[in-house]
């Protein structure tokens, strides 16, 4: 027999990541198919973008967990080789390509970097709780400098960053946060690391910008939450789970199953999300 909630019990709090909330905030419909429909809609096929990113990311993490004497940029690239993701590209040929162009983005990289200076973290998962919210993720690297955490957050897209996407980024703040509370190490620092161009972006937080980004998260995992709920009790109306269709339906994997999204933007290739080499 199910138990019965006991009257003046608390909510459960919303488990949830950045990426779940950020789902939320880009289209619900999404947000319905990924997270709450069992089984959820056939996706499209995989992305060429998505495999070099993934690729690059898992190059990077493996070169620091290597010994310090197998820290160099040809361990770096062979790292790439060997983890290489093929899935998504036109053909063979193009793989290759990117492959080569990868290597070349991370071996530059990491001849940037020291290698004896050890990250607190790499792939590091962290925790925060709220009033509304049990938040947690994974960041890419945490460092240490000085008594400060820094989050650093590596990037493969094709567009160049600002401090404004640092500034601005939810995901960011909000690890920041739970590092800081995980690690109880102050933590204000967040950088974004755009391979392609070798250029980072910064942005310093104050204790009140990660405050706003806190609590902007608990509204968005209230909405959500409330959602959710309507959802498995059979309430939730076509409105609850609105598509907003843009540009960006151009890039969903649920797009075949959107009539809105098809009629708002055309059809892509999965390796158009590639830069021209």
């Amino acid at each position: 027999m199910e138990q019965l909630p006991l009257e003046g019990m608390p909510r459960r709090l919303f488990s949830c990541t950045p990426s779940r909330l950020n789902s939320w905030l880009d289209c619900r419909r999404r947000y319905r198919f990924t997270y709450l429909d069992r089984p959820a809609p056939q996706k499209g096929p995989p992305w060429a973008h998505n495999s070099v990113g993934a690729s690059v990311h898992n190059a990077l993490a493996a070169w620091w967990r290597e010994p310090y004497e197998r820290r160099t940029p040809l361990s770096a690239a062979i790292l790439v080789s060997n983890g290489w993701i093929t899935e998504g590209f036109r053909d063979a040929e193009q793989s290759l390509r990117w492959r080569d162009r990868a290597r070349k983005m991370v071996s530059g990289y990491t001849a940037t970097l020291d290698p004896s200076d050890e990250p607190v973290g790499v792939e590091r998962t962290v925790a925060t709780r709220t009033s509304v919210m049990a938040l947690s993720g994974r960041i890419d690297r945490l460092d240490r400098r000085g008594d400060e955490l820094v989050v650093v957050d590596y990037k493969t897209g094709r567009r160049p960053l600002t401090s404004d996407d640092a500034r601005g980024s939810l995901a960011l703040a909000v690890y920041a946060v739970a590092a800081s509370r995980v690690l109880r190490r102050p933590c204000h620092r967040v950088e974004l690391h755009h391979l392609p161009t070798g250029e980072v972006v910064e942005w310093e937080h104050t204790d009140e910008s990660l405050a706003r980004h806190l609590s902007r998260a608990d509204q968005i995992a209230a909405e959500a939450q409330e959602a959710d709920e309507a959802y498995r009790a059979g309430e939730a109306t076509d409105e609850t789970f609105a598509p907003s269709p843009g540009v960006l339906c151009s890039w969903c994997d649920f797009r075949k199953h959107c009539p809105e999204g098809q009629a708002a933007a055309p059809d892509k290739e999965p390796w158009d999300g590639l830069a021209p080499i």
